[in-house]
């Protein structure tokens, strides 16, 4: 399965290359004008109909392809099984706390005057706003 999202990516990827390409070489509707005019070779590499049939065909080819690619990326990405839950929920319960090892392991507890150690974290940081706002 992996294998496969794989290769429709690269796929995807090689279709938009390629549709950026033929769209940067095409000529606008503007160009036929100037070349009605004489101003532009009408005989080119493909003819002297131009290369109009030829590039927006290939264009509207590589844009199929690449529809497909998307399409088979998003029913491949829903098919993964969807946890039920928030975020939020899951991230409680996602690993427990390492072992205390090595130095850190050395440190004493702190201890309240009883005696009893004090398992509460470290003060909490003063609000932020005012209170941080240096006064002349």
């Amino acid at each position: 399965m992996n294998l496969v999202l794989t290769i429709v990516l690269a796929v995807q990827m090689l279709t938009a290359l390629g549709m950026i390409g033929l769209i940067l070489i095409q000529h606008g509707k503007g160009a036929d004008m100037g070349a009605a005019f004489g101003s532009g070779g009408s005989g080119s590499l493909f003819g002297a109909s131009g290369s109009a049939n030829f590039l927006s065909r290939t264009t509207a080819v590589l844009a199929a392809v690449f529809f497909v690619c998307t399409l088979a990326l998003a029913y491949f990405g829903n098919l993964r099984p969807v946890d039920s839950g928030s975020v939020l929920e899951r991230a409680g319960t996602a690993a427990p706390a390492p072992a205390a090892s090595g130095p850190a392991a050395q440190i004493p507890a702190t201890t309240t005057p009883a005696g009893i150690p004090s398992t509460a974290a470290s003060p909490a940081p003063a609000a932020s706003g005012v209170n941080q706002i240096p006064v002349k």
